[in-house]
């Protein structure tokens, strides 16, 4: 609803921000290592959080409270997002996977295997039906979320990609890397537009 501001840090905090007077609200803690992203439910009511710890974090977005720790990573994670439902989430390490979980449960239901390199970033499409990957492996790919299958691949960055968003109608993906690119995308074609 915009009515705050969360923000992830070198600090293993989590902090809420007033984003219309610049207020610190409140710190999450429990990290034990950088928190690399955040990311509000569809509803507002929960954040996840990812991090160098291996961990992924479910916080009560009110009270500050940590409602579970979802572990099974081997390495950093770096990317975490919701399915637009809020039924799932998506999270995506330096193990080269993307891990899919329940959210309410904190059940771990897939792995979705495939890049070669660490995973910085993972994006649903906004009709859920896409989950959208970047890569230390050059690539950015599509997958299907329910069957784990590997769509497309989409290549023309010449470094990491690190990240990857789709637009609100779903009939394009733009991507930025280390190649100082940013890169707009047909996702239905995986012809690169721009």
């Amino acid at each position: 609803d915009g009515a705050r501001l969360a923000t992830a840090g070198d600090d293993g905090t989590v902090r809420l921000w007033d984003p219309v007077s610049g207020d610190h609200v409140a710190s999450l803690t429990g990290h034990t290592g950088a928190v690399w992203s955040v990311a509000w439910s569809p509803d507002g009511a929960r954040l996840a959080t990812a991090g160098d710890d291996e961990t992924v974090r479910l916080w009560d977005a009110v009270s500050g409270d940590q409602v579970a720790s979802l572990t099974g990573h081997t390495g950093a994670v770096r990317s975490v997002a919701w399915s637009p439902d809020g039924a799932r989430l998506a999270t995506a390490g330096d193990d080269k996977t993307v891990r899919l979980w329940d959210a309410v449960s904190g059940a771990h239901v897939a792995s979705v295997t495939g890049h070669t390199g660490a995973v910085w970033s993972v994006a649903w499409s906004p009709d859920g039906a896409r989950l959208a990957t970047a890569g230390d492996d050059e690539t950015v790919r599509l997958w299907d979320p329910v069957s784990g299958a590997h769509v497309a691949s989409l290549t023309g960055h010449t470094d990491w990609v690190r990240s990857v968003a789709w637009s609100p109608d779903g009939a394009r993906l733009a991507t930025g890397g280390d190649d100082e690119t940013v890169r707009l995308w047909d996702p239905v074609s995986g012809a690169h537009v721009a």
